[in-house]
């Protein structure tokens, strides 16, 4: 468990993060023939109109930026499956955050579809976890929020234009789905710290491939100059 609670500050996901680990946790539960995904599964499940909000338009390069934003903190995983042509993904969030099956379905539901009710919540998680009563979804969202390895989820009190209590994930930084200008703005630095991140990633990335493709093509010269020498 210490490998857990050493990566669990590192879970703040992006706006595109969150949709494709939802995503793929949705299609695991409710197209497991089809599961794991490729990435042009995954695009199109991304960028689904039904049971998403808001709707996105991601394209292919962003959803590849995301898979490998999410391998990075250790939440998917990429396979090559024996006679696929194409590389295939699958999340491994409940094993990460050690997660049963009705916190799994919550999970899924906040991440695609943003801050809800308990009522929506049991009814909109129906094809991945029967929540028998409204009860036994609170007591799986009291799970999510008291954690032991930091809370997953959050509780919005009635009031303040609310007119019933409404719960959102906590895997993306503060939540934007309730109308609060300063989560939304808290959640746009942590969007931009983000791109930073993936940015100065990629660049030691390129100059790390630089610098080998250039020591292979001075390798190659003192070849041909060693043959040439016969």
């Amino acid at each position: 468990m210490n490998e857990l609670k050493v990566r669990f500050p590192e879970l703040q996901l992006s706006a595109p993060e969150a949709r494709v680990l939802g995503s793929l946790l949705e299609k695991e539960a409710t197209t497991p023939a089809y599961y794991p995904l490729t990435l042009n599964s995954l695009q199109a499940a991304c960028n689904q109109s039904s049971n998403r909000h808001p709707v996105m338009q991601l394209e292919e390069s962003a959803i590849d930026k995301a898979l490998v934003g999410l391998r990075l903190k250790g939440l998917v995983v990429q396979l090559q499956v024996a006679g696929a042509r194409s590389l295939k993904y699958k999340h491994i969030l409940p094993q990460m955050l050690e997660l049963d099956a009705a916190q799994s379905a919550i999970l899924t539901v906040l991440l695609l579809r943003g801050t809800q009710t308990a009522g929506e919540l049991k009814q909109r998680c129906e094809r991945m976890h029967d929540f028998p009563s409204l009860e036994e979804v609170e007591e799986a969202l009291q799970r999510l929020i008291g954690h032991p390895h930091g809370p997953l989820a959050v509780k919005h009190p009635s009031g303040s234009g609310r007119r019933v209590e409404t719960y959102a994930h906590l895997l993306g930084g503060a939540p934007i789905s309730d109308g609060n200008p300063a989560a939304e703005a808290a959640t746009s630095i942590v969007d931009l710290e983000d791109e930073q991140v993936w940015r100065s990633r990629m660049e030691r990335k390129i100059q790390d491939l630089q610098a080998s493709v250039e020591e292979l093509t001075a390798m190659m010269h003192h070849l041909r100059s060693e043959l040439g020498a016969f």
